[in-house]
């Protein structure tokens, strides 16, 4: 979906040089600053990832290595944030805690698997809920891996490597 809609807009800036984003908007239905942020990530080849957690202890060193590893990385920091900046930054993968404020991430996962839009995006469950009715339940709700907390950095990048070159194909 992403693409397509990339796709759209760039084949209506090829029409007509001079288009405005607002009537891109009009035309694609997403927000004017959405289009505005699309152009000009064109440019711009590398994968975009959200991580989705309250704790800054696991957010921030994980941010660091996946952007030291060449990666665009959003943060969201709930689940209302979450699914907005799933559906206007378009990820490329969503690392998602499960216990966070607002609405938990399962229902994060189920409403972004719902979504037209979000409905292709990966999601690796990141969470201390290890039990194994946990796991299942993530993975029912359309998960593409489940990693428990505490995790090892490597094995998490291979996993994230792993689940991007899966989506592609």
């Amino acid at each position: 979906m992403n693409k397509n809609i990339d796709d759209k807009i760039v084949e209506l800036i090829k029409k007509n040089e001079n288009i405005s984003n607002k009537e891109i908007s009009r035309i694609t239905g997403i927000p004017e600053k959405e289009v505005e942020t699309r152009i000009r990530g064109f440019s711009d080849s590398r994968e975009k990832i959200m991580i989705v957690d309250d704790e800054m202890s696991t957010l921030l060193p994980l941010k660091r290595s996946l952007e030291a590893q060449g990666y665009i990385v959003i943060e969201a920091y709930d689940g209302y944030q979450a699914i907005e900046k799933a559906k206007t930054e378009l990820p490329e993968l969503i690392v998602l805690d499960l216990m966070l404020p607002g609405i938990d991430g399962f229902e994060v996962c189920a409403q972004l698997k719902k979504d037209e839009i979000t409905g292709k995006i990966p999601v690796i469950m990141l969470t201390a809920k290890d039990e194994v009715r946990d796991k299942v339940e993530g993975l029912e709700m359309g998960a593409d891996d489940y990693v428990t907390k505490p995790f090892n950095l490597n094995e998490l990048k291979a996993r994230i490597k792993n689940v991007l070159k899966r989506s592609k194909e």
